[in-house]
C-alpha cells in the first residue's frame, strides 16, 4: 500500500514541478525549460494513470 502511495505522490510532484517549470519558462522567455516543464507534467500524467488503472483492476 505504502509504495501505491508514493507512486501517487511522485505522480503529483512531477505534474506540479512541471507545471512550475514551464510557467517559469514562459515567464522568462526560456523555450528549454518549458519544455522540460511540460515532459514532467507528461510523465507524471503517465504514473498517475498507470496507479489508476491499477486501482481499477484491484476492486
Amino acid at each position: 500500500m505504502t509504495d501505491q502511495k508514493n507512486e501517487k505522490s511522485k505522480a503529483k510532484t512531477e505534474q506540479v514541478t512541471g507545471k512550475v517549470k514551464e510557467t517559469a519558462g514562459r515567464a522568462v522567455g526560456n523555450e528549454s525549460l518549458e519544455a522540460e516543464g511540460r515532459v514532467e507534467q507528461s510523465k507524471g500524467d503517465a504514473r498517475q494513470a498507470k496507479e489508476k488503472i491499477k486501482d481499477t483492476f484491484k476492486h
